[in-house]
């Protein structure tokens, strides 16, 4: 009987060691996840921040317009360029109007036209794409 029991007692044992090592190296491979997650930072969700912030005009009028953007916080205007009727044009927002969060409107100037259209503020961060659709007159 003795052999039977230092063998069991020795089977406990290195399952004790063994869960031991488990949690131990489990612990570890949060630890590493866990810093590796901190290390890439809050952009989780694969936007580039260092990309150009762009404006996607979907111009369905006829008339070609042109786009001009305006920070909240000024009057100044700054053109963008100009969305042809009937097509879509991506236009580039300047990186010096854009540092971390801003609050931007956006004015659509009918080349030929009456009068410009003003959209609401929309806050845009560096790498967005912003949409905006000018529908028929």
């Amino acid at each position: 009987m003795p052999l039977f029991d230092s063998t069991r007692k020795r089977c406990i044992a290195q399952q004790a060691a063994m869960k031991a090592r488990l949690i131990g190296i489990t612990l570890v491979l949060a630890t590493l996840l866990a810093c590796n997650a901190f290390r890439r930072g809050a952009n989780t969700d694969n936007t580039n921040l260092n990309g150009p912030t762009i404006v996607e005009v979907d111009n369905q009028g006829f008339l070609d317009m042109t786009i001009y953007a305006t920070p909240s916080s000024s009057t100044q205007r700054v053109r963008l360029g100009i969305a042809n009727g009937h097509a879509k044009t991506n236009l580039t927002i300047p990186p010096f109007m854009i540092s971390g969060l801003a609050t931007l409107r956006f004015i659509a100037d009918p080349i030929g036209g009456r009068r410009a259209t003003v959209s609401q503020e929309i806050v845009v961060t560096p790498g967005d794409t912003v949409v905006m659709t000018i529908p028929p007159a």
